[in-house]
């Protein structure tokens, strides 16, 4: 699945880029793809490895103080139903346990590296190498879920975006992100049982070659032959013919087909977003505010305290186990650099070249006749494909001088109880070398709408 959904993300972004005249500049495709392929490796694998070598030391120190075997315990039953393949006494069940804690609190990238460092652990479990599990399938299901208890990002924005009383975005927020948890869960759980999506097994195994020997009639090949026709068809007869033309004549089609309105949206959001912000005073915070920030900028020092404490206690000689558990980071993030870059540049090229507007276009009907408010479906189709992307969406929505409180706060539920479900992907399942992912883009894209859903109807509940 993850091979089609690739192939079709770069294709569908080539094709729209050739009709727009996308294909070159600075705005263009091909610079696109180039500038995020160093944006994956310089800004999110290599500050990605620093952090992972910091929390694989941190929970080397933790499991030789005993501390993640206390976790496990705590929680032990309701993870040993959750994940029923896992034994009770394996370093995978606490290095879950210290991932969703931290998605729990809202650490953000904090808990990437724990939850890389749980899937290594699932992949020793793992009897086909290639083909994610079930256990894993679930765990990176509730990873897209990300259940909060205090979305401390979301908080920050509302606040540096002047809107008062940002605080009212928790409740709303583990209410959302509660019912993700729970569709990730019974999603993952139901589409496992499916015959389509069964593990099957690796590549090279006799059976599975003549599984897929068996299943591959002339007919699906004959249908992939005509379809790469229409693709280069479509390209070719339309975007190149349309590169070498006129300007006018690409001018002329976009009016005809109404694809104009298109381009002319897209300026104006690039121009809003290049817009500099109002500057305002700073301003005292409030106790609440004050609290939180306390809280949250202690809990690490707090775990550091008591994790030295304890394994200073118990004789474990900290610094070597510390720099022992820190060398896996390194050689984890080179692991995921590959998926990260092939995935990113596919989603850069679907955004760049105007089909995500175009897809904003068709949807805009539907979803307005449903109710749902058109200034946050930017955002809803956004999020799960790009982070920065959708941060960008989310404040320039809060910025708005015309949208109001509802919007803002409903924007707001929304991001928090969403998440980048590619990326994700890409970078949880790159680090173990699954191919076959089964059904997890389901369950993760589910949870993915049931969060947009119960955001506006909890924001319109809750401050409408």
């Amino acid at each position: 699945m993850l091979n089609h959904i690739w192939a079709l993300l770069l294709l569908t972004g080539l094709v729209v880029a050739g009709w727009f005249g996308r294909f070159s500049g600075e705005a263009g495709v091909t610079a696109s793809a180039l500038a995020i392929t160093r944006t994956a490796v310089m800004d999110i694998a290599l500050p990605l490895a620093g952090m992972m070598m910091f929390w694989l030391g941190v929970m080397r120190l933790m499991e030789k103080a005993g501390l993640l075997e206390l976790a496990a315990r705590a929680v032990a039953p309701m993870m040993r139903r959750l994940f029923p393949d896992v034994p009770a006494g394996h370093p995978a069940m606490s290095s879950m346990i210290m991932n969703l804690a931290a998605n729990m609190l809202g650490l953000g990238n904090s808990a990437t590296p724990l939850g890389l460092k749980a899937m290594t652990h699932l992949q020793e479990l793992n009897p086909r190498k290639q083909t994610a599990s079930n256990a894993m399938v679930t765990f990176l299901a509730m990873n897209t879920a990300a259940f909060t208890l205090l979305p401390s990002s979301v908080i920050n924005y509302l606040t540096a975006a002047g809107v008062r009383e940002a605080h009212q975005v928790i409740v709303p927020t583990i209410l959302a992100t509660a019912c993700t948890t729970l569709t990730a869960i019974l999603m993952a759980r139901a589409l496992q049982g499916l015959p389509v999506f069964r593990a099957a097994p690796d590549e090279g195994d006799a059976a599975a070659e003549a599984a897929e020997g068996s299943a591959a009639a002339p007919q699906p090949a004959g249908r992939k032959t005509r379809w790469l026709v229409v693709t280069l068809a479509v390209l070719f007869g339309g975007g190149l013919l349309l590169e070498f033309s006129p300007p006018q004549a690409r001018e002329r089609v976009l009016e005809t087909t109404g694809l104009s309105r298109v381009m002319e949206r897209a300026g104006q959001k690039a121009a809003a977003r290049q817009a500099p912000a109002p500057v305002e005073k700073a301003e005292e915070p409030p106790a609440w505010r004050r609290l939180m920030n306390a809280g949250s900028g202690a809990a690490i020092p707090l775990l550091l305290v008591v994790t030295l404490g304890v394994a200073l206690t118990r004789g474990v000689k900290v610094y070597e186990e510390f720099v022992e558990g820190a060398k896996e980071g390194f050689a984890m993030a080179t692991r995921i650099m590959p998926f990260l870059v092939a995935m990113l540049v596919a989603l850069a090229v679907f955004r760049s070249s105007g089909a995500l507007l175009i897809l904003e276009m068709i949807l805009a009907p539907v979803l307005a006749f449903a109710g749902f408010p058109m200034d946050l479906l930017p955002l809803a189709l956004m999020r799960p494909l790009s982070g920065s992307g959708s941060v960008g969406v989310l404040n320039e929505i809060l910025t708005l001088p015309e949208a109001g409180e509802t919007l803002k706060f409903t924007a707001a539920i929304m991001f928090g109880s969403t998440e980048t479900t590619f990326y994700v992907l890409a970078v949880y399942f790159g680090s173990v070398g699954i191919r076959k992912i089964r059904h997890a883009i389901l369950a993760g894209l589910a949870a993915d709408a049931v969060g947009i859903i119960m955001s506006v109807v909890i924001g319109r509940l809750m401050f409408g």
